[in-house]
C-alpha cells in the first residue's frame, strides 16, 4: 500500500520544469538523508493512494499535465500498481517520481517520464546547484542542468 498524505498534496510549477504539477507526498519514506527537510515521512501516516483517490485528485485540481510522487514509499509493487494506473487511466498526463535512492530499477525509470534520483545530501547542495549529486531524467535523459542558474 502506498500513503499520501493529503494536507500536502498541491499543484507546483518547480518541481517538474515547464510542467503544471500534482505533488503529491508519500509516507512510510526508507531513505535516510542527513538534512532532511520532511522526517516525518519516514512515518506510516496518511491515507491510502488508490485509483478512486488519483482520480478525485486530478478531477479537484483540473489543468495539471504532471503527477508528481514526492517518494515511494515502502511498498514497491504497490507503487509499481500506482506508476501502471496513472499510465492507462492517464495517458496524455506526465508522470514523476522523486527517488531518494542512487539509482532505480529499469521498470521504474520506464513507468514515469521524470525521475529524480539521488539522496539530499547538504555538501552538494539541491537540485538547482551545479554541485548536487541529484540528477532528474526525462525518459533517461539527465535533464538537471535545466534546474541550473544561468
Amino acid at each position: 500500500m502506498i500513503k499520501y498524505v493529503p494536507e500536502l498534496t498541491d499543484v507546483v510549477l518547480e518541481e517538474i520544469p515547464d510542467r503544471v504539477t500534482l505533488a503529491v507526498e508519500i509516507s512510510n519514506c526508507q531513505g535516510n538523508c542527513i538534512g532532511c527537510h520532511s522526517p516525518f515521512l519516514k512515518k506510516d501516516l496518511g491515507k491510502e493512494l488508490t485509483p478512486e483517490v488519483i482520480d478525485a485528485l486530478l478531477k479537484d485540481n483540473f489543468g495539471v499535465n504532471c503527477f508528481l510522487l514526492l517518494g515511494e514509499g515502502s511498498d514497491p509493487e504497490a507503487l509499481r500498481a500506482v506508476g501502471r494506473y496513472l499510465e492507462s487511466a492517464y495517458p496524455k498526463l506526465e508522470r514523476a517520481l522523486y527517488s531518494g535512492r542512487e539509482e532505480v530499477e529499469d521498470d521504474l525509470m520506464s513507468l514515469f517520464d521524470y525521475v529524480k534520483v539521488g539522496p539530499y545530501k547538504k555538501e552538494f547542495g539541491p537540485l538547482n546547484e551545479r554541485t548536487t549529486n541529484q540528477r532528474l531524467y526525462y525518459h533517461r535523459e539527465d535533464i538537471t542542468s535545466r534546474f541550473w542558474r544561468k
